[in-house]
């Protein structure tokens, strides 16, 4: 090996057999032997790095740290599932007026209704008026047959005349008391009258020495023991007289009522005959001639037509937000009719509990009792509010997490959200969701724990 210009030169073994294979080459192109030493002994000998197979190691190398960055950074590692659109429902996220109702069955009922209660029982006689019947006060509508109660009346008659002529005789034999105390009065007074004139004269005579003391001490005592009894006697009539004016008065009440219990009895049996209370329309249960009706038994109604209710059962949820005032809606004969809740039942029973709701303006014309309608139950204002409809999604979810549809990608991503009231068409949206994004509201329960769906 030597150096020239600073180069290294050299013959070693692998030196030479490089300088062999070009000479082969340049010896089989016709170049002198000569320039191929000159050329041997003047070329510099470098070491190559960025060989083919370098360059692809290098390469490789690269592409692999590509593709973990690209994992680490930009490759979405959340767990994903293929979704056939066709088994999906997408609805889209609006700004609307929110209204918060609920949906509700009414039965329709007379607005006034006079129950038929069987005042007295009995078989029936007669049937004068059918079920369905319109009915003026005072029509008959059946008559009853009941001979027992008939004997019945006639001993409570009986007893009552008794009991009058015993108070009348209780009360004529005090006013002969009066009658005799009176008159023992008028004998004293009359006593008193024939003595006083005769004591006044014997204490005349008896000053001037005509007549003894023993004369004058007997008219004198006669005199004031008729006093002393006068006093006395009207003492005691004062007395009687207080008294028997109590009694004369408690006397006559009694006659009154009396008088009065039997007045009753005599009617009694005229409510074997039942006759219409009001006006209306008559309605009773399947009732036939000899049928036995126990007292106080209700066999009908009669209602009033001229206006109706609805009594609509509500399930015990939402009694703390039912109020008198909140208004409904109805659809008869592809009409709308307003109704308003007037009276409320507080008794809740397997679950539900009953209002009472009014017509506030026009009632439907043809409309029966017993007929069923579905009211929308509005609890509360209107007002604008992000919805989203509803569906199946709700009960997988709780309405904490929804699938937002991503139209660039073709995915629908998880996406954390807050919900709030909710009617049978909306939820409303509070946090999460924007206007025009498109949500999945069907099931959830086919997509297990995977975050992200390939909608295909």
């Amino acid at each position: 090996m030597f150096e020239k210009n600073g180069a290294k030169y050299g013959n070693s073994s692998y030196s030479g057999q490089i300088h062999g294979f070009w000479h082969g080459i340049l010896i089989g192109n016709g170049i002198s032997s000569e320039l191929i030493s000159l050329n041997k002994m003047d070329r510099k000998i470098e070491k190559k790095i960025w060989t083919p197979k370098f360059i692809a190691l290098v390469a490789a190398g690269f592409l692999l740290l590509g593709f973990v960055v690209y994992q680490l950074v930009f490759a979405d590692g959340r767990s994903s599932m293929n979704v056939s659109m066709e088994r999906i429902t997408i609805a889209t996220v609006i700004e609307s007026e929110f209204t918060d109702y609920i949906p509700v069955s009414g039965n329709i009922e007379p607005g006034e209704v006079f129950f038929l209660d069987a005042l007295e029982g009995g078989n029936i006689q007669k049937v004068v008026r059918e079920s369905g019947a319109m009915v003026n006060i005072g029509d008959t509508i059946l008559i009853m047959n009941n001979s027992n109660l008939q004997l019945d009346v006639m001993q409570r008659e009986t007893d009552l005349y008794f009991q009058i002529n015993n108070l009348r005789q209780t009360r004529l034999l005090l006013d002969q008391n009066n009658l005799q105390q009176q008159g023992q009065l008028a004998e004293i007074d009359y006593q008193i009258n024939l003595l006083k004139p005769q004591y006044e004269r014997f204490k005349t005579l008896h000053s001037k020495k005509l007549i003894s003391d023993r004369e004058l001490e007997e008219v004198k005592e006669q005199y004031e023991y008729n006093v002393k009894r006068q006093k006395l006697t009207y003492e005691s009539f004062r007395n009687d007289s207080m008294a028997r004016s109590i009694q004369k008065r408690q006397l006559r009440d009694s006659e009154a009522r009396m008088e009065q219990s039997l007045s009753g009895v005599g009617h009694i049996l005229d409510n074997l005959v039942v006759r219409a209370p009001i006006n209306g329309q008559l309605s009773t249960e399947q009732i036939e001639v000899g049928q036995s009706i126990s007292a106080g038994q209700r066999y009908g109604q009669i209602d009033i037509l001229d206006r109706f209710k609805v009594r609509v059962p509500i399930d015990e949820l939402y009694l703390p937000r039912i109020n008198l005032g909140l208004r409904g809606t109805f659809t008869f004969s592809g009409n709308n009719y307003e109704l308003e809740i007037n009276k409320i039942y507080p008794t809740v029973s397997a679950g539900r509990f009953e209002v009472d709701m009014i017509f506030t303006g026009d009632v439907p014309t043809g409309i029966r009792r017993g007929q069923t309608v579905r009211i929308r139950l509005e609890l509360g204002e209107s007002e604008q509010a992000l919805l989203l409809p509803t569906g199946g999604f709700y009960k997988d979810t709780g309405g904490n997490w929804v699938f937002v549809v991503n139209p660039q990608t073709g995915k629908a991503e998880r996406r954390n959200i807050r919900l709030g009231r909710k009617n049978p068409e909306h939820y409303e949206v509070l946090e999460g969701l924007s206007a025009g994004e498109k949500v999945i509201v069907s099931g959830y329960e086919n997509f297990g724990k995977n975050e992200v769906l390939n909608l295909k």
